[in-house]
């Protein structure tokens, strides 16, 4: 017992020497005097930025700020306020010197909203910052008198009014779309229903859309919008004809009477998205295939909307069935607008140009597509330049940061972009805009340029030039582009585009230099987009992230011309 004792305190010795003494080259703490204070906290709020704008269907939507505050010596508080009331306060703290913070706020309604952070240190010192955001419908009417609007990416949902379509039978959205990411696609014994308001509805109407007919059925209703049986009401725009060709017509009603137009002839066999416009007014219908009229109707007084609650697309309906007006089989129908006013040649002509933007991000204090709402991703942390060509602010590129955004709905036989830019020549060369396929064999080094295209800059601190690269199935396109001056420092407007033999490129409106593409590019396994940089898939030759500014990215599916460029850049 006595060696058993003897051996516990010879152990208890050495622990308490092993901890009263110093470890062997470590100094024992000492404190620091952290010094007087030398001013007020910083506040940096990163999201959302002055004059951010969130757009989704929902009346009302969640948004996460995020902000940081940093104190030389202690941050002792922060208050969060939206619209000056207070959503949230601080005053414990992990690291009481850098704060990091994201706080969740899901009462943002339309309209005009003000953020303040609010930081306090240890010795009283405030720090106030603010910025301004809005929330807005996902469309904002882009048209004169336009109340309606369906883009049918992904769904029946009216933009304008935020009404979504009731469904009678199984209508489908197909990908094979004029524009953005869906089409309406007719089926047998199916049609939908949307809501109108006769608020919208006077003496003057029109509508718009893009459609590629199918003569599936030899005749179908399209665009009804009817009280009865009676056709004393509302209007009615059906298709009758044969497998080659299918005749549209318009129907009016004027509460005591109708009035009738018989429209043209589409060539089903073409195959081809033709745009159909219609106005009418009180003395006249006119109708009009890709900008042109086609026939003119008289009549003998106002379309009468009594009883007229809902517009039916793709079918008769309940109100127009009859004579065989059905389901409009297989046909699609995209872009759908209406107006309370009478469209012109040139209204219908703006909105047949309009209709080739498949993308538009402005850039200004969001990375939002005004076109499609698609969902872009964050890669990094890309930034916002503080100045703009148009808006209120520009992409600025950082390092190892760009955005990546699907392909779905931008891939056409022809294509075009145009952006305005302002280069930073470091890195000495970077990607610009890439749209190509995974390089399987080189994950690390990715270089496929088999399809798609790549636009990139290369060069010194005092000549970048742009250029571009197209994929055509077997091989590929180069086109050397032209150079930009970086010691000027201002904004050039850069545009390129690809048709089904030839590349260009254009800088401020001048063309620089064409490239051959022989029978046009090649999307096969282009499912993403990248933004300001080569990453992920052009990363073989080190073109990474462009740390320069961009401004007011727009995609087309056409060949632009030389004169669209320029009235591009007046835009």
């Amino acid at each position: 017992m006595n060696t058993i004792n003897n051996y516990l305190l010879g152990l208890f010795a050495c622990m308490f020497m092993l901890i009263s003494c110093e470890y062997d080259g470590i100094d024992p703490l000492t404190q620091v005097d952290p010094g007087a204070d030398a001013g007020s906290p910083e506040v940096t709020i990163n999201f959302p930025n002055e004059g951010s704008t969130i757009k989704v269907p929902e009346a009302v939507a969640a948004i996460n700020i995020k902000f940081e505050v940093v104190d030389d010596i202690e941050v002792d508080m922060i208050e969060v306020l939206v619209n000056g009331n207070q959503i949230a306060t601080f005053n414990d703290f992990l690291d009481y010197r850098i704060v990091k913070k994201e706080v969740t706020f899901d009462n943002v309604t339309n309209g005009e909203h003000t953020l303040t952070i609010n930081a306090t240190d240890i010795a009283g010192n405030t720090t106030s910052k603010t910025v301004n955001f809005s929330k807005e419908p996902p469309y904002t009417p882009k048209f004169a008198g336009e109340f309606f609007y369906m883009p049918f990416d992904g769904d029946f949902t009216e933009l304008i009014n935020i009404y979504m379509g009731d469904e009678t039978g199984t209508p489908a959205i197909s990908n094979d779309a004029f524009l953005g990411t869906g089409t309406y696609e007719g089926k047998a014994d199916s049609y939908i229903d949307v809501k109108l308001d006769q608020e919208d509805l006077g003496n003057e109407f029109s509508g718009a859309f893009w459609y590629k007919v199918s003569a599936e059925a030899d005749r179908a209703g399209i665009l009804v919008a009817g009280a009865n049986e009676e056709r004393q009401q509302g209007f009615r725009l059906f298709r009758e004809g044969t497998a080659e060709e299918q005749r549209l017509k318009l129907n009016v009603g004027t509460g005591t009477g109708e009035s009738w137009n018989d429209g043209g002839v589409i060539n089903v066999a073409e195959g081809e998205w033709v745009h159909v416009a219609f106005s009418v007014n009180p003395s006249e219908t006119v109708l009009y295939f890709n900008g042109m009229p086609v026939n003119t109707g008289s009549m003998t007084g106002a379309i009468d909307w009594t009883g007229v609650e809902d517009l039916t697309i793709g079918s008769g309906g309940e109100t127009f069935s009859y004579w065989g007006h059905k389901a409009d089989i297989n046909s699609n129908i995209d872009e759908l607008r209406l107006f309370n006013k009478t469209l012109s040649q040139q209204d219908i002509q703006e909105l047949i140009n309009a209709s080739s933007i498949t993308l538009d991000m402005p850039f200004n204090g969001d990375y939002t597509d005004v076109v499609a709402n698609r969902e872009v991703t964050e890669v990094g942390s890309p930034g916002f330049a503080g100045e703009s060509v148009e808006g209120n602010n520009a992409y600025a590129g950082a390092a190892d940061s760009y955005l990546l955004l699907p392909s779905e709905g931008l891939l056409s036989e022809e294509f075009s972009a145009t952006f305005w830019y302002k280069v930073n020549a470091d890195p000495d060369r970077a990607g610009i805009i890439t749209i190509g396929p995974e390089d399987e064999e080189n994950p690390d080094a990715q270089n496929n340029r088999t399809s798609g295209f790549r636009l990139f800059r290369e060069g010194n601190a005092d000549e970048q030039r742009i250029k571009l690269n197209v994929g055509t199935g077997s091989s590929d396109s180069w086109n050397d582009g032209g150079v930009i001056d970086v010691n000027v420092g201002e904004w050039v407007h850069v545009a390129f585009t690809i048709s089904n033999s030839e590349s260009k490129i254009y800088l401020d409106g001048e063309l620089m230099n064409t490239g051959a593409v022989s029978g046009g590019v090649d999307w096969t396994g282009t499912d993403i987009v990248s933004i300001m940089s080569g990453a992920p898939r052009f990363t073989g030759w080190n073109h990474l992230s462009d740390r320069s500014f961009m401004d007011n990215l727009r995609f087309y599916n056409k060949a632009l011309t030389a004169e669209d460029i320029q009235a591009a850049m007046g835009k």
